[in-house]
């Protein structure tokens, strides 16, 4: 397994793609396919079908994650 500098919470700014130039908090750090969710980067339209917990189902905002490579670590 891969060690990474950027851990759950950091600040990171990333650096390539739609959302490049962002600046936001990292949810989650995946070593293994080595990959990072940030905090309104890469959002993405899910399809929600209808539960107990969400009736009419429907569609939910979430975020995708991105390569580690395109996201920087910012100094706060």
């Amino acid at each position: 397994m891969v060690k990474f500098q950027i851990k759950k919470g950091d600040k990171v700014q990333v650096i390539a793609g739609d959302d490049k130039g962002k600046v936001a908090e990292v949810i989650k750090v995946m070593p293994k396919s080595s990959q990072v969710i940030v905090a309104g980067c890469k959002v993405a339209k899910k399809s929600v079908k209808p539960s107990e917990q969400n009736p009419k189902g429907g569609f939910v905002n979430k975020e995708m994650p991105i390569h580690i490579s395109n996201v920087k670590k910012v100094e706060a």
